[in-house]
């Protein structure tokens, strides 16, 4: 027996006969989920995740073992984290100031993991303290040289300098320190400061300051561009790393 070849106007009409005689011809059609899911490739959450996975091993590679469980509770610190990670051009920098063991370093890499988390499409950072820096800068400190470890000191994208200001002021401190934050000011790539010293020191009754802070160990030049677009954020407290009395 020859087999029936329908064309494909007499196959659906088969169809809805068919469907027909089942009470199924009424059934509405419903819509149909071609968008891949947020476990699939395509979708934005699937891609925000894996480079948050990407960020997150770049961030524990550039963080010493002691601050691997940071985390950034600080209201102000979560919030320029955020504004970090949805657009580091606007978000300026942070400055934290305290006291000897009031949590600074500890918010400062807590601050940038939650940046790593939040899956930016750039993440490099580079983490050092100032004295460590000073030491990389000086003739032979560094395989690279001073103007290229400069240079990239400079260029990276985001950058954490601990304890500025701790360092014994020279006309060579300052103006190395002048040059890093100048040149991250113009291009406007978010810094992350920390410091024992306030930004500037209270005053006596005389108009006269009490106390060093980061004008006297860095220079007006310094404090003047860290000023404008860098927020402060004051940490207090007893020093954490010993016993509360």
């Amino acid at each position: 027996m020859e087999p029936v070849i329908l064309d494909n106007a007499a196959a659906m009409a088969r169809l809805r006969a068919g469907l027909a005689q089942r009470g199924m011809d009424n059934i509405p059609a419903g819509p149909v989920a071609d968008e891949p899911s947020p476990d699939e490739p395509g979708h934005p959450e699937y891609h925000r995740r894996h480079r948050a996975e990407w960020a997150l091993a770049r961030w524990t590679t550039a963080t010493p073992p002691r601050y691997r469980r940071a985390d950034a509770t600080h209201p102000d610190v979560q919030q320029w984290a955020d504004d970090v990670a949805t657009d580091p051009e606007t978000a300026g920098s942070l400055l934290l100031t305290g006291t000897t063991g009031t949590g600074k370093t500890y918010q400062a890499y807590g601050a940038l993991r939650r940046i790593a988390a939040a899956g930016p499409s750039v993440y490099e950072v580079v983490s050092i303290t100032a004295a460590d820096m000073y030491g990389r800068l000086r003739p032979k400190g560094s395989d690279r040289g001073m103007e290229e470890e400069l240079k990239r000191l400079c260029r990276v994208p985001l950058l954490l300098l601990d304890d500025l200001g701790s360092a014994k002021a020279s006309e060579w401190t300052e103006e190395v320190t002048y040059r890093l934050i100048n040149e991250r000011y113009n291009a406007c790539r978010p810094s992350l400061y920390t410091s024992n010293l306030p930004a500037r020191a209270a005053v006596d009754g005389h108009g006269q300051p009490v106390g060093p802070d980061l004008a006297s160990a860095l220079g007006e030049r310094i404090v003047s561009r860290l000023s404008e677009d860098t927020r402060v954020v004051a940490m207090t407290g007893h020093d954490r790393r010993r016993p509360a009395p």
